[in-house]
């Protein structure tokens, strides 16, 4: 049988939408044989453009080209930028692609309901059957296909039937996610204005915690207000009141898009749109009677699944944090993350990290970290099977460190990260913790946090921050060889803090540490961000820059800064530092350690000259 790979683009798997959605093509994929690599992160959590962009750096890592088909869930984006980039990208690659809720791209098959309809009967229905005539409307992102078809169908009800809709004061702009509903309601309280008549909210997610929300503020659902949301989620369905929604085959959907996407692949014709039906769920949040028979046995059974996994979760996180904050090598990170999935049950996991992961670490400027993947990478931690090894380098255009050889695996890709910093990725394969638990983020942020403090441990003085000697050459060498190469000025200082001997002797070494610190931290405020500068020996220090017009502006930053320094310490001492400086364009004949030994040298001439 032929085995096909295809490729899924997904983000926040944590929302009940998409976990349907991925169940589906799951069952379809399983069933015919098909291997799915899920790329996925979690962008837009915090208020964070670096947080974000190593979130995002997932995004670069597939080469759609190397899949026979791809499966977009675009409308889970809140950031159009990175949407429309990963689009691009599956057009580039030429393959067969289907896309869910959008049909904006011809060169795409779509999967996609009648947003547009089926809100307009729902906000109908609150107008003619409610008699609703003030309106809130919690939103999903601006740049969101479907909610932007969902907040015109809003607009377009309330203007047939004669409502004016006050936008400037009862609109809430969100991104889908389940947060979006409290701080709807939180600002909504901090307007002063009056109840609407309903809130009517484009997703559960948004719906749910709008509610609870106003629960605890002693508002009544729906004797007080009316609230609605789309979706027909697990949680909307056993909400208290049972929330009035929207229901979508979202299970059938993702088994659709996966069939259309096989079909492509074999050369089968399909219809550029697929359309499945969604109704309204009118039910107890707007006045209501829920006629829908339930079976709470399902419901207490599911229930107590729900309940169970995530307090085996919540155990397994507090241990991995526990052991992760006592890490002092790869190998203890290592067999920390290997107990938690002992504990969840995953044997076929990887830990892909960057293959310079260990000194790549940069002190000097965030902006200068590396987005993205280099050509190879290395995975110490590789699971097939529950039989554990490693695998020291493999290219990263591979994905994996040990390509399948079997059809119907689920495989997913997310991102280990520190702010801005690219640090590698794992993957979690025939597991459905990374949908079906909430705290899949927070224990990937626990492995990228742990990570990046072991390379820090590696190439940073404990002491200083800044690096140690071992980063410092590494980072340094860097800069000697690009400027060897373009033929380019680097200059080299070397610093040496006055006095120490007599700080220690006089103060205690406590005030001698303090000296070595505060030496330290002048040096890194007057490289900026165009210098390398690390802790060479005890009291001693280099900086290295490009160009000519680097020691110019570093001996004018030191000389304000130590003077600051001073002052505001009010020490019973002075702090100071002898510097020696030359700028040299360096060739392949040179070596670093040499042109630093004659930074030296200057620096001892200048120390006795000034002992004079």
């Amino acid at each position: 049988m032929i085995i096909r790979n295809v490729a899924a683009v997904v983000s926040g798997m944590d929302e009940e939408y998409p976990y349907q959605i991925i169940m589906g093509i799951n069952s379809f994929a399983r069933e015919h044989n098909i291997n799915v690599s899920y790329f996925a992160a979690f962008g837009g959590i915090i208020d964070s453009k670096d947080f974000d962009a190593g979130e995002y750096s997932i995004y670069e890592l597939p080469d759609f080209s190397s899949f026979d088909g791809v499966l977009l869930l675009s409308n889970t984006f809140s950031d159009p930028e990175i949407r429309n980039a990963i689009i691009d990208k599956v057009k580039a690659s030429g393959q067969p692609a289907v896309i869910f809720e959008c049909k904006e791209h011809e060169e795409f098959y779509d999967v996609s309901i009648n947003n547009y309809s089926v809100m307009k009967k729902l906000v109908e229905h609150l107008i003619k059957v409610h008699g609703a005539r003030v309106f809130n409307f919690i939103s999903g992102p601006e740049a969101n296909p479907e909610a932007k078809d969902r907040y015109r169908a809003f607009l377009d009800a309330l203007a047939e039937n004669g409502i004016e809709f006050d936008e400037e004061n009862r609109f809430f702009q969100g991104y889908f996610r389940s947060y979006d509903g409290i701080r709807a309601i939180e600002e909504f309280e901090r307007s002063g204005m009056s109840l609407p008549d309903v809130f009517v909210c484009a997703n559960d997610s948004m719906a749910l915690t709008a509610m609870s929300r106003l629960q605890q503020a002693g508002v009544r659902i729906p004797e007080d207000v009316l609230i609605t949301g789309f979706d027909n989620t697990f949680n909307a369905q056993n909400s208290c009141p049972v929330l009035t929604t929207v229901k979508r085959p979202l299970y059938y959907s993702g088994e659709k898009a996966c069939g259309i996407l096989i079909d492509l692949m074999n050369g089968n014709p399909q219809p550029r749109s697929t359309e499945p039906e969604a109704e309204p769920v009118f039910s107890e949040s707007c006045g209501c009677v829920d006629n829908e028979i339930k079976n709470f046995r399902n419901f207490r059974r599911d229930t107590y699944r729900r309940i169970e996994r995530t307090y085996t979760n919540v155990h397994m996180l507090n241990r991995l944090i526990a052991g992760l904050s006592r890490a002092e090598s790869i190998e203890d990170c290592i067999n920390s993350i290997k107990r938690m999935l002992d504990i969840i049950g995953c044997k076929d996991f990887a830990l892909c990290l960057v293959s310079d992961w260990e000194t790549n670490y940069n002190v000097a400027s965030l902006d200068e970290d590396r987005n993205g993947y280099p050509m190879t990478m290395t995975a110490p931690l590789v699971l097939e099977n529950g039989v554990r090894y490693s695998v020291k380098s493999f290219p990263a255009k591979q994905l994996f460190p040990m390509l399948p050889m079997t059809g119907g695996n689920i495989s997913y890709f997310l991102p280990l990260h520190f702010n801005r910093r690219c640090l590698g990725y794992y993957v979690m394969t025939n597991s459905d913790f990374p949908i079906s638990s909430l705290l899949c983020h927070t224990m990937t942020m626990c492995i990228g946090n742990a990570v990046d403090n072991l390379s820090k441990l590696n190439v940073l003085d404990p002491l200083c921050r800044i690096y140690n000697r071992h980063g410092f050459n590494k980072n340094a060498d860097n800069v000697f060889r690009e400027c060897v190469s373009a033929g380019s000025p680097m200059s080299i200082c070397f610093i040496d803090l006055d006095g120490l001997k007599m700080i220690n002797d006089n103060y205690g070494h406590k005030e001698g540490d303090f000296a070595i610190k505060s030496i330290a931290d002048a040096i890194v405020f007057s490289c900026k961000s165009t210098g390398i500068c690390g802790r060479f020996g005890g009291d001693e220090f280099v900086a290295v820059g490009r160009g000519d017009g680097f020691i110019e502006g570093f001996l004018k930053n030191m000389s304000e800064a130590v003077e600051e320094l001073n002052e505001r310490a009010g020490k019973p001492y002075r702090i100071s530092a002898s510097m020696g400086h030359l700028t040299v364009i360096p060739t392949k004949n040179d070596e670093l350690f040499d042109l630093i030994q004659q930074a030296d040298c200057l620096m001892y001439e200048n120390k006795k000259k000034r002992a004079k």
